[in-house]
């Protein structure tokens, strides 16, 4: 069985494919696997360890400026040439798409040449390049059940399978979580991320909240803040006295979600994902381009009352601070927040998208 997986080019795309992928050469060790992603993506250099990776090039449409706009149109005609000998040295008998422009024209060559596709679709609301190829491939998966509203024209080949997460992302007892990164095991710890490349705003509005709720909390912090604010933020909480943990980016997130009593974070969907299944208090702070995705991903879990949302544009140190004092203060209020998680069930992703590839095909 050979499968080509093409995915775009952040933690939330890569992540997702790269854990379908380890499932899929568990329970199928003979087969035969392509993971195909941008020039341009973030950088893990173990997937070359791991997997036969190819490159392709990437441009969103775009209809100006001119420039713009003919460099787009090169791109895409390059990323199809591309596509094409991919498709033609490899022979897959089934593509895989986890969304972005990148995915698009391999997932539509497989429908040209009648290979068996499918697309997952990891937000609540689908992306253009998703609700594009809906029409043509044969299953789109879905991470929420809100989603199927979307691809209702669709409905016989939508699946709800929930977002794969690596096989790294289990539960660790907190103690051990904690030595893990040096700190004590009694104190209160907060859990600040935003997102694979890391997010100036959150850091800044986080950190100006940590001072003015060190004067009267104690707690201490695990923060990955993204490379450009890293030296930076080690030298604000050493000045601060906080005591804080700080990286930009961290592989063991099994250890710093299991240490964290809650999470500040943003709410992509790969995000919010490992957040429930590790049933966290959260604040989030949805990133307010992209259309908006992270925001309505965000308010389903404020919905289920596991999630208290600040949308950017209200983001401030003092909001901060007050939303954070309450969780710190307030244990039931904690638990009833990760009682909220009971009503979302945690599923065997990756296991549920190799059954469904599979399926396809055998059909064939």
């Amino acid at each position: 069985m050979r499968i080509i997986t093409v995915c775009g080019s952040s933690g939330g795309h890569i992540f997702p494919a790269r854990a379908f992928l380890e499932r899929l050469r568990q329970e199928y060790p003979q087969s035969e696997i392509l993971f195909v992603l941008p020039k341009k993506s973030i950088d893990l250099d173990d997937l070359e360890d791991f997997f036969k990776i190819r490159r392709v090039s990437v441009s969103g449409i775009t209809l100006k400026p001119p420039r713009a706009a003919f460099r787009s149109l090169v791109n895409s005609f390059r990323a199809g040439l591309e596509s094409l000998r991919i498709i033609l040295s490899f022979k897959p008998d089934a593509v895989v798409g986890f969304g972005s422009f990148s995915s698009l024209p391999l997932v539509w060559l497989a429908w040209f040449f009648r290979i068996p596709t499918l697309i997952h679709e990891q937000n609540v609301v689908p992306g253009k390049a998703n609700r594009f190829l809906a029409v043509f491939v044969d299953k789109i998966a879905v991470t929420f059940e809100e989603s199927r509203k979307y691809f209702k024209n669709f409905r016989s080949k939508v699946v709800l399978t929930g977002m794969p997460l690596r096989s790294s992302i289990v539960r660790i007892e907190q103690k051990a979580a904690r030595d893990y990164f040096g700190l004590p095991g009694e104190c209160f710890t907060l859990l600040v991320t935003g997102g694979s490349q890391g997010s100036h705003r959150v850091n800044s509005a986080f950190l100006d909240a940590a001072r003015k709720l060190a004067v009267d909390h104690e707690f201490q912090v695990i923060h990955l803040c993204g490379a450009k604010d890293l030296p930076e933020l080690r030298e604000a909480y050493e000045k601060s006295g906080i005591r804080a943990k700080v990286f930009a980016f961290l592989k063991e997130m099994q250890y710093a979600y299991s240490a964290s009593d809650a999470v500040i974070s943003r709410a992509g969907a790969l995000s919010l994902s490992e957040i429930t299944f590790f049933a966290l208090p959260a604040l989030l702070v949805p990133y307010p381009y992209a259309y908006r995705h992270q925001s309505i991903n965000a308010h389903l879990l404020e919905e289920a009352r596991c999630a208290e949302v600040i949308e950017e544009e209200r983001l401030d140190a003092d909001k901060l601070k007050s939303a954070l004092a309450v969780l710190i203060d307030d244990p039931q209020r904690l638990a009833r927040m990760r009682d909220g998680y009971r009503s979302f069930a945690v599923r065997d992703a990756a296991g549920l998208l190799c059954h469904e590839v599979v399926s396809l095909v055998r059909i064939e």
